[in-house]
């Protein structure tokens, strides 16, 4: 059951309170890090991925405004200066202080909320592979219990100047290529089976493990990359160890009966994501997406993937906030229908504007995506990855409530196009 929260003189449940707080972040009171850093999973270092629980166990992650700013300030080129204009607009009404009884409370323009929690200490981010490697800004603990790899191999779209807007690593990669400056260091297999070992095995904090890395010109080796990979985890972890599945995230070949490399290896599912539906918007602000590998390629690898592997085997993320919430629930349900899985993912617009922007939608614009995806998701009989939800994933959510989310909708079922794209 969803919690209600009162929040401005508004009742909000626990999805709209996560939606509020990852699109407004949180101003992070430094005594909450100082009461908590030694026995939960929370750290003012942004890479570390905090996130809190509300108290029906729903996943929200902290952006921590002002040590978000304070990162980008230190890592950013003066390129991203440009940019500053946006950052100084950024206000947060949310605060997470220390209450007097010690627990950690979420306030709104100062009146309490509710109180939080966090997931349990783990010493994760403190641990180097053998290679030298550290977990840190290599890997991340989200929620309860997923381990992500966000950035295996480069992306060769940014390099070659077509990044994602919304994109912070391709905007890194697109300065350090402009400036002809080698890459960062990437994990090696070895590096990701040594750290899927830890959080699986030795530490037990992960029970399913996301593998992601940039869009190349040559998806064909990136799923013989991605095998490797995978082998190395079934020789050091044991794939049949790993108590989740195993979400790879991988460019659409040109051929998609590369990816069957992929399942044969261990991957639960694959995902091919289209980021935004709106052709017209997809064009400005996936660039590299749409010149190099297409949309139609990334449809007929899903289709693949669905017809040879059945439902829920297929997924598509998006970025959800950066179009029409009717542009996205079309393209939803448009790959729903063939059995593949559309990911609701929130826009952090911390950063990086997209189309000269950071203004996010309001709240109606969430819940109508809440609405139709709860719709979608019981209509065609659609499973989201994970199990308790991920830090700005709206999907996990909507699933775990989808019966409540659509009996309590106050017009009836969303309604969503059955029309072709």
């Amino acid at each position: 059951m969803l919690t209600s929260f009162s929040v401005g003189g508004k009742t909000l449940d626990s999805l709209d309170l996560k939606i509020l707080l990852v699109t407004k972040g949180i101003k992070v009171d430094y005594a909450v890090y100082e009461r908590f850093c030694g026995t939960r999973r929370l750290n003012p270092d942004p890479l570390t991925c905090n996130c809190l629980i509300l108290p029906d166990g729903t996943i929200v992650h902290i952006t921590d405004v002002a040590m978000h700013m304070s990162y980008l300030k230190n890592a950013i080129s003066l390129e991203s200066l440009r940019n500053i204009r946006y950052a100084l607009h950024i206000r947060t009404p949310f605060r997470l202080v220390v209450s007097h009884g010690g627990s950690a409370v979420l306030l709104h323009n100062g009146e309490q909320v509710t109180e939080v929690s966090f997931p349990p200490a783990s010493r994760f981010y403190e641990q180097k592979t053998s290679g030298g490697l550290p977990y840190l800004g290599n890997a991340v603990l989200q929620g309860r219990d997923f381990l992500s790899f966000q950035c295996l191999w480069p992306c060769d779209y940014a390099k070659a100047g077509y990044p994602c807007q919304f994109c912070y690593s391709g905007g890194v990669y697109e300065r350090l290529a402009r400036k002809r400056k080698p890459d960062p260091p990437v994990p090696t297999p070895q590096d990701v089976a040594e750290i899927t070992d830890y959080a699986v095995n030795k530490e037990r904090t992960a029970k399913h493990i996301q593998l992601t890395g940039g869009s190349t010109m040559n998806p064909q080796a990136e799923c013989h990359i991605i095998r490797k990979i995978l082998a190395q985890i079934d020789s050091l972890v044991g794939l049949q160890n790993i108590p989740g599945e195993v979400l790879v995230y991988t460019t659409p070949p040109s051929d998609p009966e590369t990816v069957d490399q992929v399942f044969e290896a261990g991957a639960s599912r694959i995902a091919c994501s289209l980021e935004v539906w709106s052709e017209d918007l997809a064009r400005t602000i996936t660039p590299g997406k749409w010149k190099f590998s297409g949309r139609e390629r990334c449809l007929n690898c899903l289709k693949y993937i669905a017809r040879k592997y059945g439902p829920n085997k297929a997924c598509s993320s998006f970025v959800v906030g950066i179009e029409p919430a009717e542009s996205y629930l079309e393209g939803a349900e448009y790959l729903a229908r063939d059995g593949i899985v559309p990911i609701a993912s929130i826009w952090i617009p911390f950063g990086r504007p997209v189309m000269g922007r950071i203004a996010v939608p309001g709240l109606d614009y969430y819940r109508k995506v809440k609405e139709g995806l709860a719709e979608i998701y019981a209509k065609y009989g659609i499973v989201p990855p994970g199990s308790t939800g991920l830090n700005v994933c709206l999907c996990r959510d909507i699933w775990n409530h989808r019966s409540e989310i659509t009996a309590c909708c106050p017009h009836g079922p969303a309604k969503v196009s059955n029309g072709p794209a």
